[in-house]
Order: C-alpha cells, then structure tokens, then sequence
C-alpha cells in the first residue's frame, strides 16, 4: 500500500512538472466553446454599459498567459529588443512575461507563425467570453467573491508577478485571467462601442488611439479585476504589469 501511493505521489509530480514545462512552452490551450454570451456590467463605469448578448465562434485561448521562457526563446531567435526591466522580473521563467507594448505582442506572433505554430491576440469579445467561463453575470472567473487562491487576499501591490501555473482555472481551464497582469486585445478601443457594436464576432472600433486590455496587476491595490472590466493604453507603452495571452490559429 505505501509503495502504491509513494508511485502515485511521483506520477502527480510528474504531471504537475509537466504543466510547468509546457506552460512555460506556451503550448496548452483551451477550447472555448462557440455560444452566446452576456457582455459587459451595469455594475462597473460607463464604457461597460449597455449589457449585451454576444456571440463566440469556437476557439482556443491559451490556458496561460506567454511566460519569461517563452519570451526569451522569441528574443534568442529574433534579436527583438527586450521587455522593460526585463533582467529584474525574468529571473523566474514560469512568471508571465511583462512590460511588452502592443507591438511587441505582434512581433511574437509573427514569430510563433514563422516557427509553425501561428497565434494572434484575442479580441475583448473572445477574452471576455473566455474569462466568464459559460456563466453570465459573475464579478470574476471564479464566482462573486476573490478566490481563496489569490495572494494576499488580492491586496497588492506585490513585489513582482506570481507564477502562472498558481491557483485554480476557470470553468473553461484558464489559469489567473483576470488576475495578475494586464493582457493586451487585439481591438483598439472605444468608450462608446457597445452601444453600436455587433452581435457576432465584434472585432472592436476600425480605428482608434488606444489598444484595449483586460484583468487585473500584481501593481494595483487589487491585484484582480472584474470580468467585464475594460482597459485601454497606447499600444507602445510598456507598462511592467503588461502581458499577453493568445488565441491558437
């Protein structure tokens, strides 16, 4: 009996050292089912207004965001230029990789395209979708209250990003969407969009200044946001509670 548990201990690590290995990769994805959806919140500011019905072609969204390793084998490859205060806060490789522009972001999926294996942002729509994980009208991925998982209770700033495999997944098996760092969409944004914006596919305003992002930073006060939170910067900032999460072509 002790033998057969200390093997199933081993086979457990194992496992779990594997989902390391391969979130570091930045090669697990989720499928997010096709469906309707309920965007946006009455709760939250006025960008998030009016509530709407959306709906979600099927894709899959990375189950974590593109980490310190993954990053560093599109520097290696490409000579790019690094992230902002990259030494500092890529000492740990499983951390998400942050103080990337918007810009940054499509010349890693340019590369990962060059490489085979071709990626591109997720709309707000998708990242929306995503991160309610087929239950409308919840404050977060996990439910109404901030998950027990969160460090500090959700209380920031901390003193850097925590590693993407802590905690638990969503309902879709999304690990810390919402939480941790600000992820990059591909839409530029508009305050105004939802009061005309489509009902299939919305891709986000033709033009614009600001590039859209959603979740939370290990910087802020609360390190977690809403799911229908909305955020917007220029896409050349590169902010060091910003990353990036992809959508599998």
């Amino acid at each position: 009996m002790r033998r057969r548990c200390g093997g199933s201990g081993k086979r457990y690590e194992d496992f779990r050292l594997l989902l390391k290995y391969k979130a570091m990769m930045d090669e697990v994805f989720a499928r997010i089912p096709e469906g309707w959806f309920r965007m946006g919140s009455d709760d939250g500011a006025d960008d998030e207004r009016p509530v709407h019905s959306v709906w979600m072609q099927a894709f899959e969204l990375a189950v974590y965001p593109v980490t310190c390793h993954a990053y560093a084998l599109f520097l290696r490859a490409t000579s790019h230029e690094p992230p902002r205060e990259w030494p500092l806060l890529s000492a740990i490789l499983d951390r998400p990789v942050v103080g990337v522009s918007w810009f940054d972001c499509q010349a890693y999926c340019r590369w990962r395209e060059s490489e085979g294996a071709p990626v591109r942002l997720p709309t707000e729509a998708e990242w929306e979708r995503a991160a309610r994980g087929g239950i409308d009208g919840q404050r977060y991925p996990w439910g109404d209250e901030i998950p027990s998982w969160i460090p500090v209770g959700g209380r920031g700033p901390l003193e850097a990003p925590w590693p993407v495999t802590l905690g638990e997944p969503n309902p879709f098996g999304l690990f810390g969407i919402a939480a941790n760092v600000h992820e990059w969409c591909a839409d530029w944004y508009s305050s105004e969009y939802y009061r005309g914006s489509p009902t299939h596919q919305p891709g986000g305003p033709e033009d614009g200044v600001r590039r859209a992002s959603r979740g939370g930073s290990w910087r802020h006060a609360v390190t977690i946001s809403r799911c229908a939170a909305r955020s917007r910067i220029d896409p050349s900032y590169r902010y060091t509670d910003y990353g990036f999460r992809v959508v599998r072509l």
